[in-house]
């Protein structure tokens, strides 16, 4: 059911513009088109369909698959497919009726809430080789269980130690199980994932749930929040390097607290600022504003572009009214409390933040060159460009945490933060470059565990660890990619003749042109 307050389609050349991705020559690429009208939504693939509709219940959705035909794209939603790491090696290239989709309706559905939401969203198969990145191994964007897991640890003060749970979230879980480990207050004029009012919901708009069996009730809440995001990070990757000893300050976080052993599943689309923003907002994209890397605004007639280097300091201008950040959370129940976001282009409200400097024309202090940083694997760092360059942009976030949780940034000195956020993007280049069973992966999982270590020590220096939770989270996963498989289905929607706009490479929106 498409958002009535968007620009309406033609029904005629979404029609078009799904078959030709339908068309059997592009099986190889093509894992599923989905589509939504105001009736409701369809998943369609090669060999099958399925409509699904959905209703009020409470605060959230009950959906219900109204028609099938073939076999059901969405019929597997299992949250333990290609767990542990082993299992996940064990079946490379998963095809459609291999893998899972965890959350599939809910994921489908909120896409199709915004208002600028595409005509036609295009799944890659799990093999494709998206020419785009030029040959990258690692991919992800996909709603299937392995592009979509990102892990998810929560340790320290107030939470319980419960080890590795048999287990997934969703990332729209988090920041609602944060603040509730805080002992935030809620929002009075709170909603939920139907945009319903709902009492005791911590943010603005709350698509999340609380995480309840987590916190333990028994102990004082935290007085200090850290967050982490490894981005790209794969989780099974990352917790058998745990296991391994290569990642000691992962390892003594899921020592200390829970581990979900299935992740906490991304939002869909499963890329970068998306889901930064999910993380952050306890909403999916298709509510808080961010819907892709790029997509294409039909009432502005223009495109919108936020993750990119050039556009990250601005990227939270679609962010929508409606929502809520953590930051903003945390400064409304504890007004004058200290906030950080370190590296990170989900800002908004953070009392201190990377991008707030460039804004203000405050460049952060230069790094030194890549191969003189502390915590930079000479053997990738040298030669691979995209190591060496987040690299330095991680250090960087990392001098300002450390600056901030110590003796200052640029000449300042900051307040003890009451809740930090920390976010490192060498893992996602790294996964993207090599995939995420290469060594390259792997090191960029050592390095970044001792980045995270170093923030570690400066909570204890300053004597508050033992009063602080931690949590490390990722945006999506990242899944082995096939070489051999390659191509691109603008060839076959060229041939249709209709116009259309192929955005972020999955979004597709029929009627309009470049």
């Amino acid at each position: 059911m498409r958002n009535p307050a968007s620009l309406p389609p033609d029904p005629g050349l979404v029609e078009v513009a799904a078959e030709a991705l339908l068309d059997p020559a592009l099986e190889p690429i093509v894992e599923m088109v989905l589509t939504a009208d105001e009736h409701g939504y369809e998943a369609r693939a090669v060999d099958g369909r399925v409509r699904f509709t959905r209703e009020d219940d409470g605060q959230g959705w009950r959906f219900r698959e109204v028609e099938t035909e073939g076999r059901n794209p969405l019929g597997d939603q299992a949250t333990d497919r290609f767990t542990p790491l082993a299992d996940e090696r064990a079946v490379p290239f998963p095809d459609r009726t291999a893998t899972s989709y965890p959350f599939a309706h809910e994921m489908v559905a909120q896409v199709f809430d915004a208002t600028a939401a595409p005509d036609v969203v295009c799944l890659h198969t799990s093999a494709h080789n998206w020419e785009d990145h030029g040959g990258a191994r690692g991919e992800h964007g996909s709603m299937g269980v392995v592009q979509a897991r990102a892990p998810f640890i929560l340790a320290g003060a107030g939470v319980k130690a419960r080890g590795t749970l048999p287990r997934a979230c969703r990332l729209v879980d988090v920041a609602p199980t944060v603040l509730a480990l805080m002992g935030g207050a809620p929002h009075p004029d709170g909603v939920g994932l139907n945009g319903r009012p709902r009492p005791g919901a911590f943010l603005r708009r709350q698509d999340g749930e609380v995480l309840d069996d987590l916190i333990d009730t028994r102990e004082p809440g935290p007085d200090h929040v850290v967050g982490f995001l490894f981005d790209g990070c794969n989780p099974n990757v990352l917790y058998d390097a745990a296991a391994r000893g290569e990642a000691p300050n992962v390892a003594r976080l899921m020592a200390m607290g829970t581990t979900f052993g299935h992740g906490a599943i991304a939002s869909m689309p499963s890329v970068t600022l998306a889901n930064h923003t999910s993380v952050l907002t306890g909403c999916h994209p298709g509510h808080h504003g961010v819907l892709n890397n790029a997509w294409y605004d039909r009432a502005r007639g223009e495109q919108v572009i936020t993750n990119s280097p050039d556009t990250w300091p601005w990227s939270m201008a679609t962010l929508s009214p409606e929502v809520e950040t953590i930051y903003a959370a945390v400064a409304r129940t504890w007004p004058g409390a200290f906030t950080l976001a370190a590296n990170e282009p989900c800002d908004a409200g953070a009392g201190f933040s990377t991008f707030d400097l460039l804004r203000a024309g405050k460049m952060p202090e230069r790094p030194p060159r890549a191969e003189d940083l502390p915590f930079a694997t000479e053997r990738f760092v040298r030669p691979e460009k995209s190591y060496g360059h987040a690299s330095r942009i991680d250090h960087t976030g990392l001098e300002i945490a450390l600056g901030v949780w110590g003796d200052g940034y640029q000449g300042v000195e900051y307040p003890l933060p009451r809740f930090s956020w920390v976010n490192f993007s060498l893992t996602d280049a790294a996964f993207h470059h090599g995939g995420p069973y290469s060594d390259i992966a792997r090191a960029s999982i050592v390095d970044t565990d001792a980045r995270m270590g170093e923030v570690l020590a400066a909570v204890e220096r300053r004597g508050v660890f033992d009063r602080t939770a931690f949590f490390l989270v990722a945006d999506h996963g990242m899944e082995e990619s096939n070489p051999e498989v390659t191509g691109d289905w603008a060839v076959a929607l060229d041939a249709t003749g209709i116009p259309y706009r192929d955005e972020a490479y999955m979004w597709i929106y029929t009627g309009v042109t470049s």
